[in-house]
């Protein structure tokens, strides 16, 4: 990606996106996940075409007469880490950037590669997390 490309996409991060930390699967800790919803399936295709990273999911319209189609850009796990750190300098959004900036400096250090937790290691997940969700 080019930094205009990567300073766009953090910009409709910014805008339309949210960074989180997300349980996929019942007996996991929440992950790093990036999404955008938009109307634009083209601006969601860009994106993905970009960054290599990611799928886009179509939402249920209820009501067609009056709402567009909505879809939403989903990155998750390492791929979320991925595309964070290539825009993550270009976030203008504190909340944002802080987040960003937990997940690329911190989130590795509480996650152990072999899934296995020490009562410290949980500790520190633990206290990441509620810091994480506190911003």
């Amino acid at each position: 990606m080019s930094p205009e490309e990567k300073a766009y996409i953090a910009g409709i991060i910014d805008g339309e996106g949210s960074i989180m930390l997300i349980k996929f699967h019942k007996n996991q800790f929440p992950s790093p996940c990036v999404t955008i919803a938009s109307t634009s399936i083209e601006l969601l295709e860009w994106i993905k075409e970009k960054s290599c990273v990611g799928h886009i999911k179509s939402k249920k319209n209820y009501n067609p007469n009056k709402h567009k189609d909505s879809y939403t850009y989903l990155t998750k796990y390492r791929d979320a880490i991925f595309l964070l750190k290539e825009i993550e300098a270009y976030l203008v959004i504190i909340e944002k950037k802080l987040k960003a900036q937990m997940i690329l400096n911190e989130y590795h250090l509480v996650t152990p590669r072999n899934g296995r937790y020490s009562k410290e290691l949980l500790k520190a997940k633990e206290d990441f997390y509620n810091r994480f969700i506190s911003i």
